[in-house]
């Protein structure tokens, strides 16, 4: 099969009128935007064919599970599994000490991509990039300093700091479409290669604090103080957003994962006002054009928000390691695929007690819709062995078909 062939979408991008800008950024209302997605699977009977979640019987582990379909082990990867913890990476950053460099340049960001690939195999391959690498595409630039982080010198609290905002630019990311054209092509069918986005309300976070915080003071005051403000900029990162997610897929990911890493910040009521309903618009906006890549929504700290995540249409719902992942199973139920969620710590842990969490975790998790992950980004530190020891683990277990689809499937381990 081509590449040509498996690429998702139809081959154009979102428009953007000058007609429609004032109600892109939130200053008149959209009747559209109150028209919902309120289940994946009801969406895809009345607007596309149901045989648009089951894709081809070589699409790789990570979006068969993401989509539901019967699989014979859970597919794996890691969030951050390439970075500071592998020797290559570290020797590379090195020679190239700007992140902005390695994360902005084509075959840096390929050979550090395929860093983790090479040495332990994965069954998912996660470009990397930054949450904030599109922010100057759409008006925002921004600086990462070593000890305080990305910073924005010019935060957005006004309607005078919206001026500075316009339609993405694509151009300006070439390097992530050239870099996810090459995973394709280097990968081959042998693993699902991965984009990734921020949520409009954590990529909110940055451009109106001004970088990191621990409080989130001045945006969740904006919500009361300026909310029109803060409708705008959110408008705005969802129409980007979503444009940027297309163009990921139309150059080669096949799965996308929408990090909202802040929303768990906000009560579970503010969610549903100030992250939900831009997610439910960049669900609705990338199913129209993509109808056949599955989307993973993932927020730290969710375990209060379950089932409001569940109603952003989303096909995979990740966990953090804060939700016992048989309680989280419960929650969603079995209509919806799930991704998690060992702790992180447990690849610190004597590797017994790792393959004994691992187990647990997949029995938990059910035979159908489980992307084996860990409930959170891999940490400085991590013994190399342990990385590769759960993927080890992972490609080791093998699901008994023959019970039927229940919560906690039996499966065995083989040699």
């Amino acid at each position: 099969m081509s590449f040509s062939s498996l690429t998702s979408c139809n081959g154009s991008s979102i428009g953007w009128s000058s007609s429609s800008l004032f109600v892109q950024l939130g200053f008149l209302s959209n009747d559209r935007n109150e028209i919902r997605i309120r289940s994946k699977r009801k969406f895809c009977q009345n607007i596309f064919p149901r045989a648009c979640f089951h894709g081809s019987s070589s699409d790789p582990l990570i979006v068969k599970a993401a989509r539901g379909d019967p699989v014979s082990r859970p597919p794996a990867w890691m969030m951050r599994q390439a970075g500071r913890y592998m020797a290559v990476y570290r020797k590379l950053a090195e020679k190239h000490p700007s992140f902005r460099e390695r994360s902005e340049t084509t075959d840096l960001i390929v050979e550090i991509s395929l860093q983790p690939w090479k040495a332990f195999h994965p069954d998912g391959v996660i470009i990397f990039s930054d949450i904030l690498t599109p922010l100057p595409a759409f008006g925002v630039p921004f600086d990462i300093e070593e000890v305080r982080g990305p910073v924005i010198q010019s935060p957005i609290c006004s309607e005078e700091g919206l001026k500075a905002l316009h339609p993405i630019d694509l151009e300006k990311l070439h390097f992530v479409g050239e870099s996810l054209k090459i995973l394709r092509q280097e990968v081959g069918e042998q693993a699902a290669v991965l984009g990734f986005v921020g949520a409009p309300w954590t990529i909110a976070t940055y451009i109106v604090e001004g970088g990191t915080t621990r409080t989130y003071t001045t945006i969740k005051s904006m919500c009361h103080t300026a909310p029109h403000v803060l409708r705008a900029l959110l408008s705005h990162l969802t129409q980007a957003i979503s444009d940027y997610i297309i163009f990921q897929v139309e150059s080669g990911a096949q799965c996308i994962q929408i990090f909202d890493s802040w929303g768990g910040q906000l009560p579970p009521d503010m969610w549903v006002l100030w992250s939900k309903p831009y997610i439910q618009e960049i669900v609705d906006a990338v199913r129209k054009k993509c109808p056949q890549t599955p989307l993973v929504l993932y927020i730290n700290g969710n375990g209060g928000l379950l089932e409001r995540m569940k109603g952003t249409g989303v096909d995979v719902i990740g966990l953090d390691w804060t939700v016992d992942m048989a309680d989280g199973r419960r929650r969603l139920g079995s209509e919806i695929s799930i991704q998690g969620n060992v702790d992180p710590a447990y690849l610190f842990s004597p590797l017994p007690a790792l393959t004994d969490e691992i187990q647990r975790v997949v029995k938990c998790a059910g035979q159908r819709g489980h992307i084996l992950n860990l409930g959170h980004g891999v940490l400085v530190g991590t013994p190399e062995e342990a990385v590769a020891h759960f993927f080890d683990v992972a490609r080791s277990m093998k699901y008994d078909t023959h019970r039927g689809d229940h919560v906690e499937e039996e499966f065995k381990l083989v040699a």
